[in-house]
């Protein structure tokens, strides 16, 4: 696997392009596209990243599925590099760091929201337009479950952490019993 700072050279190579043609949202949803279809079919993506397959094999494995995207040509040969200089299986990592500057330009955070039971529709949107007023972006929740919450909320945004869980507040009190400041 290649490493996190060569992935984000490859991500901001595109994106650099991108923002001069003013494509890079639709490069961005290519990438997704790309590599949601690489995690789907494992298969493909072992052939084009493995180096058990000779460059050749791989390449003409690319090109045919390439052939029938709608891809743009900048994003055709961006993963034509990406399986020459023997990059391409770290599409997930690349797309991961093309997304952050998209959502940096964009004036777009994500919060990884993780709740005990469902959210209801009124209570995520007030969530969400109270994460929007705190971090003065617009907020593209995440919501996932986490029974051993108990009950409340975990929010993620970047490294900011606010636990509001009860699981949280129960180790609270149980450390503040351990220390002695409720006698």
């Amino acid at each position: 696997m290649i490493s996190s700072k060569i992935s984000r050279r490859y991500a901001k190579a595109l994106f650099g392009i991108g923002r001069e043609d003013g494509n890079y949202e639709a490069y961005g949803k290519c990438l997704e596209e790309f590599s949601r279809f690489c995690n789907e079919n494992e298969t493909f993506y072992r052939v084009i990243s493995s180096k058990i397959f000779s460059t050749e094999e791989r390449k003409n494995v690319l090109e045919a599925v390439l052939a029938k995207s709608d891809f743009p040509d900048v994003v055709k040969n961006f993963l034509r590099v990406l399986l020459d200089k023997d990059r391409i299986a770290a599409i997930a990592d690349i797309t991961d760091y093309y997304r952050k500057l998209t959502d940096e330009v964009s004036n777009i955070t994500r919060a990884r929201i993780i709740t005990a039971r469902p959210l209801k529709e009124d209570a995520l949107e007030k969530l969400k337009q109270g994460l929007e007023r705190l971090t003065g972006k617009m907020v593209i929740p995440q919501v996932s479950e986490d029974g051993s919450l108990i009950g409340g909320v975990v929010v993620q945004i970047g490294d900011m952490v606010l636990d509001g869980s009860v699981k949280a507040q129960l180790e609270g009190l149980k450390e503040s019993l351990k220390r002695g400041e409720y006698n």
